[in-house]
């Protein structure tokens, strides 16, 4: 209601004569956006390119040219001109850890380091104004390709100190390495049993040498200072605004803690996260889930992540047979099968979405096993996070069983690289089987895994249809017939990533009725070179028809 004393005294001015003032003129923005001047992919096979998309206020495409016609002026409506650029319904990131990704860009990134003593190099910079006794973190190194062909290991960490706590994170998550005054700190003696779906690497005496696999790395846990909650948003918002520019319209958020949810809630009301998100938390978060709660026009929070084994690269990958090159061992179990089952019907009951983190062939197998028990179909749009290594004859259960294969592209072309020292060569035909697995009929969909991987859509797309190496590099066991086609490819990042958060109706492709949510690069990776795609630049993103992110120039 209007403020009456404020009507009141209107209508007494009125009643003595006073002069009305004029009216000001309404100046108002155009209601409708058009976007063209460039290559637009709808990403619809029926129509897969149009002269122009036409957005309404809400956000939402009212229509596209053709088979609208182009009959509009300039000043009737918000022209956005590509200049020649090329526009793509919004990419997503259908597995990132958006915390980590923030964190990494905040604290010690050991993303690209090529040695062991490159590693040592840049620890000891980082070291020059710690002060003795603190605790230095890092994240982001993986061995492959390095000179010394080993993971490095607390003597290593010990030559630059002995004065600090030092805890590195491997770029998958699933191992680090620790300097010895860490394993003192943690109390991890050469008596320290492995703990369940962990273990403790050991040099020949026994000892720890430095290497905490999966669970054992919660031992060293209680000397990293867990951030408070604006330390959170900062990592969020660093990493929301990282994905905008690399043009990545959203993410699905995996291992999403309960205390983040509010916070993100907090960010979307304040502008602060520019990118839409789907989240999928751990166990600790199933009530968040089943009841939907804390949800924005932006962040849906539905699923439920858990894990059935470790990662390949540090043998923690669940194998039917042991691993070709340490026979003693065939991996880590992180869920029994009838932990597995009580999960499942849990989630049946309460509508949560499954997202499980399995990578080798007896994990898969594992839960294959236990969707065909509890009679679980395709309705329920669970999702194999990774699903890396099948034994052949179970890719068919894949989609037969209804199960998403949520798979990321550069993993396949970092881990050819060690794969086949680990699995041996038969074990690879059934890895990284994008093909295999779309042949089947499951339904695929393309993530990046950041911050175990740099989190860029252009290389996970890349490596989507090339498989080679960053620097067109194969090599045997690659199964080169693995590749995708570049629509296949797209669909991994878009329509496919829509489906798997049950979004399809809203995004996925450009058409009337769906949400403004659009990526654009500068080249048509549809079309050019190879290798010419990592060389694509990101122009602009847009979200629900709102520029979140544009190129300075």
């Amino acid at each position: 209601m209007r403020n009456p004393c404020l009507a009141l005294a209107t209508l007494l001015l009125a009643a003595c004569g006073a002069p009305a003032a004029p009216a000001p003129e309404a100046v108002t923005a155009p209601a409708i956006t058009v976007i063209t001047g460039g290559t637009i992919y709808t990403g619809n096979p029926d129509q897969p390119t149009v002269e122009a998309v036409i957005v309404g206020p809400d956000g939402r495409i009212q229509a596209t040219v053709p088979p609208t016609s182009a009959d509009w002026s300039e000043d009737e409506v918000n022209l956005i001109d590509l200049k020649g650029a090329v526009m793509f319904p919004g990419f997503t990131d259908s597995h990132v850890h958006l915390l980590g990704v923030g964190q990494r860009e905040l604290t010690l990134n050991l993303e690209g380091t090529a040695s062991v003593a490159e590693l040592v190099t840049r620890l000891e910079t980082e070291l020059q104004d710690k002060a003795p006794g603190s605790v230095v973190f890092g994240r982001g190194w993986i061995e492959t390709g390095w000179p010394e062909g080993r993971m490095p290991t607390a003597a290593d960490l010990d030559a630059v100190s002995l004065d600090h706590k030092i805890i590195l994170v491997r770029s998958d998550g699933h191992a680090m390495v620790v300097n010895s005054a860490t394993l003192a700190a943690a109390g991890i003696t050469k008596d320290t049993p492995d703990p369940d779906g962990g273990r403790i690497e050991r040099n020949a005496d026994g000892a720890a040498n430095g290497l905490l696999i999966d669970n054992a790395m919660v031992l060293v846990a209680p000397l990293v200072t867990v951030p408070d909650a604006e330390g959170l948003k900062i990592a969020l918002e660093t990493g929301a605004k990282l994905y905008a520019s690399r043009g990545w319209t959203g993410g699905h958020n995996m291992s999403v803690a309960p205390e983040e949810i509010p916070l993100m809630a907090e960010l979307d009301a304040l502008g602060r996260l520019p990118i839409r998100l789907y989240n999928a938390l751990g166990e600790d978060g199933f009530d968040i889930a089943a009841g939907r709660e804390m949800e924005t026009d932006t962040i849906t929070n539905r699923a439920v992540k858990i894990y059935m084994d470790g990662a390949l690269g540090s043998r923690g990958a669940l194998l039917i047979e042991p691993y070709s090159d340490r026979p003693d061992t065939s991996g880590l179990a992180m869920m029994s099968q009838e932990d597995l089952a009580a999960v499942m019907a849990r989630a049946d009951a309460g509508g949560v979405q499954l997202a499980i983190h399995a990578i080798g062939d007896l994990a898969n197998r594992r839960i294959l096993e236990a969707v065909e028990a509890g009679g679980y179909d395709a309705a329920h749009r669970w999702r194999i996070e990774h699903a890396q290594i099948f034994a052949p004859e179970d890719i068919i259960r894949v989609g037969a069983d209804g199960l998403i294969a949520s798979m990321q592209p550069s993993h396949a072309i970092g881990d050819l690289f060690f794969a086949p020292a680990r699995l041996g060569m038969d074990r690879l035909a059934g890895a990284y089987a994008w093909r295999s697995l779309i042949d089947s009929g499951a339904v695929v969909v393309g993530g990046s895994d950041a911050p175990v991987e740099v989190g860029s859509p252009l290389i996970e797309f890349y490596a989507a249809v090339s498989r080679k190496s960053l620097k067109g590099e194969s090599g045997p066991g690659w199964h080169p017939e693995q590749a995708l086609t570049r629509e296949e490819a797209l669909a991994l990042f878009t329509s496919a990533a829509a489906y798997a958060a049950f979004e399809e109706d809203d995004l996925g492709t450009i058409e009337p009725g769906k949400l403004a949510d659009f990526t654009v690069f500068d080249r048509d990776l549809m079309t050019v070179p190879e290798a010419e795609i990592l060389e694509a630049k990101p122009v602009m993103t847009m979200i629900g028809g709102e520029i979140v992110w544009p190129r300075a120039d």
